[in-house]
């Protein structure tokens, strides 16, 4: 019977149920940043030290008409 019970084992259970998830957490932060570590240097020595303009969609028709000019 003491081996289907797994709460309050002094602690060590709960502190598993934190530590875990915060673990995972900071692996998948630390290989994002080594991949972008890595994709900017990159960039750096194949001369694309700027990152690629993303055009804007939406909001702008380009009808021709200045809004902000009254």
């Amino acid at each position: 019977m003491q081996s289907l019970i797994l709460a309050h084992q002094g602690g060590w259970d709960e502190a598993l149920m934190v530590l875990v998830p915060i673990g995972l957490f900071i692996a998948v932060l630390r290989v994002a940043d080594r991949r972008a570590k890595q994709v900017q240097a990159t960039r750096l020595q194949t001369g694309r030290a700027e990152p690629e303009q993303v055009p804007e969609q939406g909001g702008d028709d380009d009808d021709g008409d200045d809004e902000s000019v009254p």
